[in-house]
């Protein structure tokens, strides 16, 4: 089938460019001697998920338990939650997920170190835990040296927690002004990092895993200092507007939403058939991934969505509407593709103009 067959709205994904981006992630990670650990809350596909190993991944990384549970219902056996897992009935399907699988998760406080304490008594495996850095997010982590003194000195007590190695995520990067201020949030990052990694070792722990992660300093291929084991980037597989800009082209672009031009009611105004419901209302305000509107047009430079509403999207260009008739296809790159694919029950992979595959989005939804 011609992929503009297709009823709409429907996500794309051309297949050569996915591959492409895959196969740049990995050479990247295996010239920097370091393991690739995907995060696949970009997708949400366990077929995609089974690919980046077969291409090289060691393992994969999810946002949530229940992404967890349906990677490995899928068999895929090595998965690190990249979070912090509060809550005895959270704790409790973890405690199941490691029977069959190498399930580890995130920690940043004495509070839930002594809730997975209790949740794993009499389990046949420990809790397999990844302390959390803050680097510069303003999100979840360590800040604090006197706090993860305290909590590695807890953690010397446990009987049913095994502490992995620790974690960081420079999501700060994405609002960074020029490639170069990213360049130094991603240095800066790994430095403060690998500072609490010294601490650790220095209190006699082995860190067996050292992790770090965003897409926009990894497409510019920006070195990995000695020490880090393994890196975590996710949106790279599609891409989309605010990475483009980041990276410097749409090239690499894998992913659209194809939508049809249901209404021209002036002379500068088009209405196409998805709205927040199919793209988000999510804009990029900052930085060098800072995008126009609310999506691009694809094939056209200079126009993007003005407005969403929960079915619609409102595109004011003359010339774009002078172009196109009701019933026409077009496409639309999607400012920020994560929270897009979740929106969607299936993938169109499409090569040469050609749906090839369908792919269900079989995380969709999995929030808990």
């Amino acid at each position: 089938m011609n992929y503009k067959d297709l009823d709409t709205p429907a996500l794309l994904i051309d297949r050569e460019i996915m591959l492409s981006n895959l196969r740049f992630m990995q050479d990247y990670a295996n010239a920097n001697k370091v393991s690739l650990r995907p995060h696949t809350k970009t997708h949400k596909m366990p077929t995609l998920a089974k690919l980046q190993e077969e291409l090289g991944a060691q393992g994969i990384a999810v946002a949530k338990v229940g992404e967890a549970e349906v990677m490995a219902a899928s068999g895929l056996k090595d998965i690190f939650i990249a979070n912090e897992i509060v809550g005895q009935l959270k704790l409790q399907k973890i405690r199941r997920l490691a029977a069959d699988a190498n399930i580890s998760f995130g920690l940043d406080s004495l509070e839930q170190a002594k809730m997975i304490e209790a949740a794993f008594a009499g389990a046949t495996k420990k809790a397999q835990v990844v302390i959390e850095i803050e680097v510069g997010e303003n999100r979840s982590g360590i800040i604090e040296e006197r706090d993860y003194l305290e909590l590695l000195a807890y953690l010397k007590t446990c009987q049913n927690i095994h502490l992995k190695g620790v974690f960081s995520h420079d999501g700060s990067s994405y609002g960074a002004p020029d490639a170069q201020a990213c360049r130094e949030i991603h240095l800066a990052a790994q430095q403060r990092t690998l500072k609490f990694v010294d601490i650790a070792k220095s209190s006699g722990w082995k860190m067996e895993t050292v992790s770090i992660g965003s897409t926009p300093s990894m497409m510019q291929a920006f070195p990995i200092m000695d020490g880090v084991t393994e890196i975590r980037p996710g949106t790279y597989i599609f891409m989309d507007a605010g990475q483009a800009n980041a990276y410097g082209s749409l090239e690499r672009n894998a992913a659209t939403i194809l939508t049809t031009v249901i209404s021209r009611p002036t002379p500068e105004r088009v209405i196409t058939d998805v709205g927040a419901k199919g793209i988000t209302a999510q804009t990029n305000k900052d930085g060098f991934c800072a995008t126009r509107g609310l999506g691009l047009i694809k094939g056209w430079p200079e126009v993007s969505v003005f407005a969403v509403y929960d079915e619609h999207a409102i595109i004011y260009n003359k010339a774009f509407r002078d172009a196109v008739r009701v019933g026409d296809k077009v496409e639309i790159i999607p400012n920020h593709i994560c929270p897009v694919t979740n929106l969607h029950e299936q993938a169109y992979i499409i090569s040469q103009g050609q749906v090839v595959e369908v792919i269900p989005v079989e995380c969709r939804g999995k929030l808990q």
